[in-house]
């Protein structure tokens, strides 16, 4: 499962980014300089906003009404000053002061935001390794849409709400306790009636950010939903367009999508609706404090310079609630996406090193499995009870029903799964005391749906073994009779394939993963219905290249077509989860049972398909 119960108030949100920020600390301190900076940019910041409106008070005070200032700070230096002179340095102190504000906020943006591209870039990438390096039962569940969308959008959501809301918060929140104190300090009765507001706006900010929470975790779902959808569709789309499927896709994408956008405008609905509730409160506090400061400006116990100070310390220090209401959404995202990504770091692969593996030396292609049991469902065993050997250089035909456990036991000789019980030995060794990636780097697979990649044909080939010279991939792809055809592309070994390869023919791109498979030289290889639906003419020049790929290779060859494994030096029938014979054709044949009775039955439905072409 990678679902959790999120966040549901203020409190919650507020400890799911505690969390967030806890799970992520490794990656958070490597940038400790960079937010050490921004840090103390941030809070210079902050300072520059107290100075701001005192140069202001000062015009009032000294300039424009000078008769009403009081003696409660030592302005004896202002007091002398020349009233021309004094106005010319309080209008440079402004500009400085706004000067400083824009060198600190532009220090602390920009080091945030490099210490935030950091710190996401490489959350992204532990990502991406982490899910590659999951086990298949989970890839099999999970949708490959949403995958995508936690790499990509949930983990830039992060990183926007960081910059864009994080920051401005922690500068309004600090500005607000700032600015509380120096106005409880300037006027502690002006202080207490702006102060009588806050708890409606509390009050209407809990009940609205919840439902806006709600609202932004129901539209990130519909988001997943839509890339899952299209991510389906495009990956079928052969499929798709045969069966006639795209109206159905479509309304089902549309559906998402016009929920997405329900939820999207309810969001800014309720976004906005907090904004303007505070917007009010914000009017009605500034209303009673110029009522009330007003009347103590006439009785002579403050300055218009004062009560100036105060009003903008007021609609400054209001300035984050206005933003919590702006900012509330992007924040419950921010937590939604924060612990999708941290569902994902949170599963733990099934199939993975142990402490102490080791790392596996060359092999030479010995195998033994030893009474193995498994199974993809508990209820349900895939493989009873297993058990044969293969020497080393041996060819062994897998064959038997469709779901029968051939295509499961090259499965466990990969450790894609772990017997439920029972061993794989390679050389003698059980294949868990390997660590994973030495154990498969020595196992070339051909499967029956090559798969290629978006890049050169050169780079696919290469992709079977790190550090592939120019000349192994020419000599890998002319084994696998591929280099013939490889030059005849618009730009040879250079050319760029299509996803999947679908540029090419079958046969083509067989022959292109037959040369990956020749290129790692690996000791084991496993052939997965290599030929199939292929004509007569691919088949043989991949079968060809199949010889000899597997020369004097310990392979295992999946197959339905018996006629394939005739030659084989063992051959394996399979069903039902076990094997119920062993040997070569000859043999197989003598005892006229499983094998023997689907092999004239195969040969018998070839017979009549060649009478029915000849005189039909």
């Amino acid at each position: 499962m990678i679902s959790r119960t999120r966040p549901k108030t203020i409190k919650h949100t507020l400890l799911g980014l505690q969390r967030i920020v806890r799970r992520f600390w490794p990656q958070i301190r490597k940038q400790k300089r960079l937010l050490s900076l921004a840090g103390l940019a941030l809070l210079t910041k902050v300072l520059a906003r107290l100075i701001a409106p005192w140069p202001l008070k000062l015009i009032f005070d000294f300039v424009l009404v000078p008769e009403a200032h009081t003696t409660e700070l030592n302005w004896s230096v202002l007091r002398h000053m020349n009233s021309d002179m004094l106005l010319l340095v309080l209008a440079l102190a402004i500009i400085a002061t706004a000067l400083f504000r824009a060198v600190s906020a532009y220090l602390s943006l920009v080091g945030l935001s490099m210490a935030a591209s950091r710190i996401i870039t490489e959350i992204r990438a532990d990502l991406y390794a982490h899910i590659q390096r999951l086990s298949l039962s989970f890839h099999y569940s999970a949708k490959s849409g949403d995958l995508i969308t936690r790499i990509t959008s949930d983990v830039s959501t992060l990183r926007s709400v960081t910059v864009d809301s994080t920051l401005p918060l922690i500068v309004d929140t600090l500005t607000l306790i700032s600015m509380v104190g120096v106005m409880l300090w300037i006027d502690g009765e002006l202080a207490l009636i702006a102060l009588t507001v806050f708890p409606l706006f509390i009050i209407s900010s809990l009940r609205l950010t919840k439902r806006i929470q709600k609202v932004s975790r129901q539209q990130r779902h519909r988001e997943s939903a839509m890339a899952a959808t299209a991510a389906e569709a495009l990956g079928a789309i052969k499929l798709v367009q045969a069966l006639s499927l795209e109206s159905r896709l479509e309304k089902l994408f549309e559906d998402d999508n016009r929920q997405s956008l329900e939820d999207s405008a309810h969001t800014q609905q309720l976004s906005a609706g907090l904004q303007r509730t505070a917007e009010i409160l914000v009017a009605i506090a500034t209303a009673l404090v110029l009522w009330r400061g007003a009347i103590i400006v006439q009785q002579g116990s403050a300055t218009p310079g004062d009560l100036l100070v105060f009003i903008t310390y007021l609609k400054t220090a209001f300035k984050p609630t206005r933003d919590l209401a702006k900012q509330a959404s992007k924040i419950s995202k921010a937590t939604a996406s924060g612990e999708r990504i941290m569902d994902l770091f949170d599963i733990v692969p099934s199939v993975r090193d142990q402490p102490e593996a080791i790392i596996a030396d060359p092999f030479k292609g010995d195998i033994h499995f030893h009474k193995v049991y498994f199974a993809y469902e508990r209820d349900s065993m895939t493989l009873d009870n297993v058990s044969f050997e293969v020497k080393a250089g041996q060819r062994t035909a897998l064959v038997g029903p469709s779901g029968g456990g051939k295509s499961t036991l090259v499965s466990l000789l990969l450790r894609l799964y772990d017997p439920l019980l029972g061993q794989v030995f390679i050389d003698g060794r059980d294949i868990r005391d390997y660590q994973i990636a030495s154990l498969r780097q020595q196992i070339s697979i051909v499967l029956q749906d090559s798969i290629l990649f978006g890049t050169t044909v050169r780079d696919n080939i290469a992709y079977g073994t790190t550090g592939a010279s120019d000349k192994e991939i020419v000599q890998a792809a002319k084994l696998a009779n591929a280099h013939d055809f490889i030059l005849k592309l618009p730009k040879g070994y250079d050319t760029l394939m299509s996803e999947r390869g679908t540029t090419l023919s079958g046969g083509q791109r067989q022959r292109i993963a037959i040369a990956r498979a020749a290129v790692r030289d690996a000791r084991i290889v496993i052939l997965d219905e290599p030929t199939v639906g292929l004509d007569s003419k691919s088949e043989q020049a991949v079968n060809e290249a199949l010889g000899r790929l597997t020369t004097g290779k310990t392979t295992f060859l999946i197959t339905h077509d018996l006629r394939a494994s005739k030659g084989f030096d063992h051959i394996l029938y399979v069903e039902n989860g076990q094997v119920l014979e062993s040997g070569t054709h000859a043999s197989l044949m003598r005892r006229a049972q499983h094998y023997a009775a689907l092999y004239q039955l195969q040969t018998a439905i070839d017979s009549e398909r060649t009478v029915a072409k000849k005189y039909g």
